[in-house]
């Protein structure tokens, strides 16, 4: 049992598109994105891993 070959990989790609449908592919890029990367912070000694979101709400409406 080896790597998988070309073939093989689009199918598997081909499933994940189907489970997931491809306007969550976007989401599921960027948080494993940001998964890796805080993982080599966390590899290298850094202390301090970023949380933040990077959307900002706007502020709510004081009316009432």
């Amino acid at each position: 049992m080896g790597c998988p070959s070309f073939q093989e990989g689009l199918i598997i790609v081909f499933v994940v598109v189907l489970i997931l449908g491809a306007s969550r592919l976007p989401q599921l890029g960027d948080g494993l994105g940001r998964a890796v990367r805080n993982f080599k912070k966390g590899l290298k000694g850094e202390n301090e891993i970023d949380v933040t979101p990077k959307k900002k709400l706007p502020p709510p409406d004081d009316e009432g």
